[in-house]
Parts: C-alpha cells; structure tokens; sequence
C-alpha cells in the first residue's frame, strides 16, 4: 500500500509529531488565527482526523492587533509521565509589541482538551521552542536566538540550550551556544529538536529560510551540552536544488518520530508550486502543508531521508502500520451540530464578542454585521476555512438584505488584509448588487458587479489553478458569472508576503458604520475536484 503527500493539504506549516503507544499526534502553526495550533490525531501515520486546538480559549493569550503572519509560530509537542507540553512563540507585531509575548508552555493530559493556560517563560530569547524529556529525568529547552558575538549576516542565528524546572515551569542553570548550521555563516537557524538516541545526542535544525533554499540539517554529540559534530552529508533533507519548479519545493522544518514496529519517519513543511495561465511563476496558493518521508540510521549512525531517492516525494509505501482510515468529512456543513462550529473554521484573532451563532437561526451560521473589515488588523465577522486543493469549488446559500450602502455580505477568498477577493452583495444606487472586490497591495479595484434581486442568494467560488471564478445565482441552478477566470496570484506568498496560506471564509461588514443587521448562512460547501 503506498500514501500520498501531503498528509495534510492547505495551509499548515511547522509540523511537530509525538507517539504515545499506537496513537500519534501532530500540531501545527496557525499564526494570526484563531483557535490556535490544530491537534490532529492517526493510528497509522497516513490517515488524520482533528480532534481540537491548543489555544481555543481568547482568555489564554491576546491575538489582538497582530498584523498578517505574526502570532504562533512553530509548534513542539511532546507526551512525558501522563501529560502532553506543548510549548511554541507568540510573536508580536514588528513595532510596538503590547506584552505578554514570547515563548510558553501549555499541557494537557488529554490532546483534545482542554490545555492549560500558559506558563510564560522568562528570559527566553528567540523563537521555535522544543522539549527533551531526557532518561535521567532532567527536562531541556531548546530555541533560536541571536549570537551572543552578534549577527555575521543578517538572519544568522545559533541554537541554545537551558534547563526546563517543570516544578516552576521555569528554566534554570546555565545557557549553552549549541550550533549555528551547517552552511558556512548559515541564515535562519531554527525549528531546533533534540533527540537522545542510544548513546547519541541528535541535533536537528532547519536553515536556508523558509522558501525556496530551505533545507535540514542535523548535528551529534555524545553529551547534551556538546560539542555537536555536523552531519557530513548535510543537508539531510532540501529541494533547493530541484530548482522553484519541482513539483514539491521549499521543504523544511521537520520533526522525527519512530513507530512501535522500530520504523523511523519524518514530517516536514513543504509547498507544491503551480502553474499559471498568466505568466510563469513560482506560486503556492496553499501555502505551506505537512508532508511525511521514511528515514533509516546507516550504519556510520546518522539518519538518511528517503534512501536511494533523497527528498520528499508525491508517493511512499505506508508505514508498516495497520491501517486506520477515519470516516470521511462531509465537504457540506449545514450548520446544525449544535453550538460550535467545526474544528475547520477559524477566525482572524481572538473574538471578543459574540458576532456569530449556530443558535439564533437554527441550521444556519449567523454572522452580525459590525464596522470591522477583512482590510484591517481586526477581528472581523469572518469565519474562514483553507483552501486544501489547487483545484476546487465552493458554494453557499446566503439569506442577507442590505439596509444601506455600507452594509455587504458574502465570501473571501483570504491571503492577507492587503491581498483578497470579496465575493459580497450589497446596496448600489438602491439596487441590490453582488460585486467582486479585488485588494491587492492595499490598493482596491471593483471587478465586476451584477444585480441579484431577492434577499437569499446562491454564491460560488471556483479555482482551476491561478484562474479564479466567480458565480452568483438566485435559485442556484442558473449561475450569473460575475468574472471568470481572475488571475489568482495575489492569493500566494510570494506575491503577498508572509507565512500563511489562503482561506476561503464568509464575512459580514458594515464598514466602519454601526448597523443591527445580520447575514444568516444556511450551508456552505466545500470540496477539491
């Protein structure tokens, strides 16, 4: 039997993986969104099912304010004496960071919930925190940070290493300068994980940033504290030099976990570049997704990624695991499993009032209209899910009447504040309209109107690629085209910057105006094809 990578399509970068018997754990960054960190649950490594969020709760950490792509960052869990950790970096805003931020732990002793709130680390510089839980019961930190001889290129970090009190939650003793990479004045030294294997300390790292030249890279040492020999082979795992057009590019930041049956795999971020009908590009609408490879131990005792081949590759034979296939998710939600939403649907930052329900309209999702934008650093009326297929169609029914010019209505199609769609019907010279608003770099264009005359209306996002259309309709069997085949490209990092990937979410605004109106949403549908 043979998988396919990803093993989770659509925006979820920095994996980290743990093993607790025959059950396996994996999380995710989710940066500005909200809930925070996605736990996802497999028996057999291939198949993964949701079963919540470590940060689900806006009493555990203010997102407020956080421009695109700041917030959690990567992710490390770890299952010691009953308890899981999970310890990760807020990063604020790069001008006037408003505190607490920086890095903490959280715990649970069950994975769905519910963790802990933070224990904020002290003097804990830099980002990318992990855990060893080491044999002779000592607890070791892990991170990035910058030299304490200074910066030798602009990025250039090393990895340190302090004690971890779990009696405190604080860290104790003395810190240690452990490596800075393997490349010569190596960039962006992070997502550190250390492994003790036999008699062996394993040290491994990404470097080379997040794009195109990334890359992992691993060290050893016979004591914890080094010195760390590098890997000659290093790295152990890029594509850099596949070129930007393999068809999986960018690989990185990965975490390792051995099954029960002695089987050793890895996880890592990667992109899938695709093509454009516009022009050449390097794009990746999705973002970065997690991805999984095989590795075994050669005999001079370091790891090989994916042997004889190298890199990560579209197919593998499965883990020798029995398989465990989890029922499959309907691609229609219908907004009637009670009070909360799905574990797919995220909001942008913390909501700090109740601007939807699944209560007040019965079988619908009920935003509020209020004057935050998908435009600002806010927290919008907007309840979003990724987009997980370069390839797909989403469709909802919306029952909403403008009161005035201000008020609209609809779908996003989401990369950044300053980059997306609005798919939105709203009130033009006393017309009801739907109308596709472009914003890209901050700068807005009105691509298309068409008039929709009554209050419930079918609206439709397609992609075939870069090519985005977009359809309105009043019965849902005869789609008005409001633009086809819109150039997509803004929706991808490379055009709009950042980390993230692109959400597909439905929104309600009154746009800067106050307003008591509402825009109840009987269904949305979302599949790949």
């Amino acid at each position: 039997m043979t998988f396919h990578n990803p093993i989770l399509s659509g925006f979820y970068p920095d994996p980290s993986i743990c093993r607790v018997d025959e059950d396996y754990y994996l999380i995710t960054s989710t940066f500005e969104y909200f809930p925070g960190l996605p736990i996802f649950h497999s028996r057999d490594l291939v198949h993964w099912r949701q079963i919540g969020h470590i940060i689900d709760r806006p009493s555990q950490l203010s997102l407020d304010g956080l421009e695109g792509s700041r917030g959690l960052f990567a992710p490390t869990i770890r299952y010691h004496d009953g308890l899981f950790y999970v310890i990760n970096t807020l990063v604020p805003n790069f001008k006037d960071p408003t505190p607490p931020y920086g890095n903490f732990i959280v715990t649970a002793t069950d994975p769905a919930g519910p963790w802990s709130d933070p224990y904020w680390l002290e003097d804990a510089p830099g980002i990318d925190p992990s855990l060893l839980f080491d044999d002779d019961g000592r607890v070791w930190y892990t991170g990035n940070r910058i030299p304490q001889t200074g910066e030798s290129d602009h990025g250039h970090r090393e990895i340190w290493l302090q004690e971890l009190d779990l009696n405190s939650m604080q860290l104790i003793g003395e810190k240690y300068a452990l490596w800075d990479g393997a490349a010569k004045r190596a960039i962006h030294p992070e997502a550190p994980h250390l492994y003790h294997i036999g008699d062996t300390y394993y040290l491994m790292i990404a470097e080379g940033g997040t794009d195109a030249y990334h890359a992992v890279t691993i060290a050893r040492s016979k004591t914890i504290t080094g010195p760390y020999e590098s890997c000659h082979r290093n790295p152990i795992l890029t594509h850099r030099h596949k070129g930007y057009f393999s068809e999986i590019a960018a690989t990185g930041h990965a975490d390792l976990v051995q099954t029960q049956n002695g089987e050793w795999w890895m996880v890592a971020l990667g992109v899938r570049p695709y093509s454009t009908p516009f022009e050449p590009g390097y794009h990746y609408n999705l973002g970065r997704e997690t991805f999984m490879a095989p590795v075994t131990w050669e005999m001079d005792g370091w790891p090989v990624v994916n042997p004889r081949r190298g890199g990560i590759e579209p197919e593998f034979p499965s883990p020798d695991l029995p398989p465990h296939p989890w029922p499959e998710q309907p691609s229609r939600d219908d907004f009637d499993a009670g009070t909360l939403l799905a574990f797919c649907w995220n909001f942008l930052r913390n909501p700090r009032e109740p601007f939807w329900s699944l209560t007040d309209h019965p079988g619908h999702l009920r935003l509020r209209l209020r004057p935050e934008q998908v435009s600002e650093w806010v927290n919008p009326s907007f309840v979003g899910r990724r987009q997980q297929h370069i390839n797909f169609v989403a469709e909802t029914l919306m029952d909403f009447a403008p009161a005035n010019e201000h008020e609209c209505a609809g779908v996003v199609v989401y990369q950044n504040s300053d980059h997306h769609f609005r798919l939105v019907v709203s009130l033009i010279n006393n017309t009801r309209m739907v109308s596709l608003i472009k914003r890209d770099k901050a700068i807005e264009e009105k691509l298309a109107e068409v008039p929709l005359s009554p209050d419930h209306s079918y609206l439709k996002v397609t992609a075939q690629g870069q090519a985005y259309s977009f359809f309105a309709s009043e019965d849902g069997k005869q789609w008005h085209h409001v633009a086809e085949n819109v150039d997509g490209r803004i929706l991808s990092t490379t055009v709009a910057g950042g980390f993230v990937g692109t959400y597909i979410g439905l929104y309600a605004s009154s746009n800067g105006s106050t307003s008591q109106n509402i825009a109840d949403f009987d269904w949305f549908d979302y599949r790949g094809v």
